[in-house]
């Protein structure tokens, strides 16, 4: 991603307005808002100074980064703001800030994002850059130094004669790191690596940014150092430097006091590290971000399985509705080999999938196997005697916390092993006992949890002599809250029993509910093109397909990235076409395929017309919903 994607001319401020540090901040935040990157300014706002009380992110030679990550910023993005005069930013030098740069970057911001808003952290070591920028004129000439900087890094360079490897050179490694992983942490990096090039300093650094771990120092490097610099200014992992020379410091000082730390790494003038691993420390380090976080995980790594498995299910359809069936006139072997993949592969590993991620989220690798087989028993294993699809959706998170948190716990009660087994940690005890112990726990629970699920069929199905509308109107809030999960998953399992019992009208009012989702948030991308990123207007054009077909699940892509304003929309929606089908009396005889099955409506023409008005009122709904919720996005 470049960073003129996340800095616009509608971010950026060329002749600032304050005078002091506070109000530079709010100047920025303001601007931000205003081009529609925030959900709250507020919160924003003291995710910003909170992160300043821990350090100032003024860094010298007039600059100043502020930044935060917070789950009030909708969109990544960058606001600059510029004062000709300068003023105090409590910087670390201890002169006037005149670019003011800051950094908003989203709790489910992806890789490219946070790349794009490191890499401008180091373009501000060039003093040219720095240059040019206050020089510049106007908005759209800040944007095209920074596009021509852009360029000049991406241009490959020619490969330069290999110069013979010193074997008595001093080895130095180095690790930086600061609380949000977005700004300091690169650009100590880049001012480690340029100095030491210049002073002909052999180094390798490891940096540990929001987008993870890069660079990351092996077992062999570490091994190999004369001398090791950590300059973080949050906590790293330290126990693998155990018994080598350490300099600790600030990561400010990595980037002005450069040199000083490459002669104290490269004089010896370090001392020994030992390394006491307290419990906060390893809580600290292990648990690596909140629910959110390794939920997205799980979502977002689950996705594919949705949308590929829903798209080869909507094209079975196209050689009819019972295509798949082997007994039916209908069969066609290969429309029979796409649903398999489809619904009988991809759709039957979302869970496993969603629980594996969220587990390796939490507990790094070792804790993707439990949590697969975790996934795995919550569909599977059920309890319950006619039940199928286990607990879904439900028991896949529960399963994947626990696989997490169960791993670390079994990480923890190995970690006093001799070192002579600590490579059969990860392939024998942290599999063998994080699986058991995950299993034992999901065979027990997940019947429960499948009782509830069926609790809730059961009791829809009381609900069948009261008002029927209520019933549509409950039916279809139920088939748009959890898109496929268990609520949604009780609601269908309902329609089918009824339709067993010769009642058509459950049936109709669950599908039409069941497509209005994607099908009303695609009409939003639509009407609403303003309020949509590019890639969430192209999922659009799929969602058209996969509403069409009955698949609820193509909503989650938006729902995922928004869900306080998409949710509301679908439920209110898939409620309002549910209610139309009960008061307009409408059976349908097949439980599933959308479009492909409307002409099977009891009742004929008229009654096709009713049910088709009916599933796009409730799309038009939801869309309009959708789009006055959302926020106007400024390119």
């Amino acid at each position: 991603m470049k960073i003129t994607q996340l800095l616009t001319e509608q971010t950026i401020i060329l002749d600032l307005a304050a005078s002091t540090k506070q109000q530079v901040l709010e100047e920025l935040a303001n601007q931000l808002d205003q081009a529609g990157k925030l959900t709250d300014k507020q919160a924003f706002t003291k995710a910003i100074l909170e992160r300043e009380n821990q350090s100032t992110t003024g860094i010298g030679d007039g600059i100043a980064i502020p930044h935060a990550k917070s789950s009030a910023v909708q969109f990544p993005a960058i606001a600059f703001g510029r004062s000709q005069e300068g003023l105090d930013f409590e910087s670390l030098d201890g002169q006037p800030s005149n670019l003011f740069f800051m950094i908003a970057a989203s709790e489910g911001a992806n890789d490219d994002h946070l790349e794009a808003l490191s890499r401008l952290a180091t373009f501000l070591m060039d003093e040219k850059f720095r240059t040019n920028i206050l020089a510049a004129q106007t908005k759209q000439e800040i944007l095209d130094i920074v596009s021509a900087k852009e360029a000049a890094v991406d241009q490959p360079e020619t490969a330069a004669v290999q110069t013979p490897v010193d074997s008595t050179q001093k080895k130095i490694l180095a690790v930086t790191a600061c609380p949000t992983g977005i700004a300091h942490t690169y650009m100590a990096a880049e001012k480690l690596n340029e100095r030491a090039k210049e002073l002909g300093i052999s180094i390798k650094v490891e940096t540990n940014g929001s987008s993870g771990v890069k660079n990351r120092l092996t077992a062999e490097d570490i091994a190999g150092a004369d001398a090791i610099i950590v300059a973080a200014d949050t906590k790293v992992e330290m126990s693998r430097f155990d018994g080598k020379p350490v300099i600790q410091t600030a990561v400010g000082k990595a980037i002005y006091e450069t040199d000083n730390l490459l002669n104290r790494a490269v004089t010896g003038d370090a001392p020994t590290y030992t390394h006491v691993q307290s419990k906060e420390e390893s809580d600290a380090g292990e648990t690596k971000g909140g629910f959110y976080k390794h939920l997205m995980n799980g979502v977002s790594n689950m996705l594919p399985f949705v949308v590929g498995g829903g798209i080869l299910i909507a094209i079975s359809f196209f050689w009819g509705i019972n295509a798949g069936n082997p007994d039916s006139p209908e069969y066609n072997e290969f429309a029979a080999m796409l649903s398999t993949i489809g619904g009988g592969k991809a759709f039957f590993l979302m869970v496993p999938v969603l629980a594996g991620f969220i587990a390796m989220s939490i507990a790094d690798r070792p804790g993707f196997a439990p949590g697969m087989i975790g996934g795995l028993i919550a569909i599977t294993v059920t309890g319950v005697e006619g039940a199928s699809g286990g607990s879904g959706f439900l028991g896949g998170l529960i399963a994947g916390f626990l696989a997490g948190y169960v791993t670390l716990l079994v990480k923890k009660l190995f970690s006093g092993l001799p070192n002579s087994l600590e490579g059969l940690k990860p392939v024998l005890f942290f599999p063998v006992f994080a699986i058991a112990i995950t299993g034992i726990i999901m065979m027990l629970v997940n019947p429960q949890l499948t009782k509830v699920y069926t609790a809730i069929s059961s009791f829809l199905e009381s609900l069948g002599g009261t008002n029927l509308v209520l019933v549509g109107l409950l039916l279809g809030g139920m088939m748009a809250i959890d898109m496929g999960g268990p609520i949604n998953k009780a609601a269908y399992t309902f329609g089918l029993a009824m339709l067993d019992a010769q009642n058509f009208n459950f049936m109709a009012a669950v599908m039409a509910a069941g497509m209005v989702p994607p099908l009303g948030l695609a009409i939003s991308t639509s009407l609403f093109k303003n309020k949509f990123t590019k890639p969430e207007r192209e999922a659009g054009k799929t969602a058209y397909v996969l509403g069409a077909c009955f698949i609820t699940e193509g909503v989650i892509p938006f729902a995922a990235a928004d869900p306080a304003r998409v949710i509301p929309a679908t439920v209110a929606g898939a409620s309002v076409t549910g209610a139309l089908v009960m008061l307009f009396d409408i059976g349908l005889r097949a439980p599933h395929g959308g479009i492909f099955v409307i002409g099977l409506v009891d009742g004929g023409v008229p009654n096709i017309l009713l049910y088709i008005a009916a599933i796009l009122i409730g799309s038009i709904v939801t869309a309009l919903v959708a789009g006055t919720l959302k926020k106007r996005i400024v390119a």
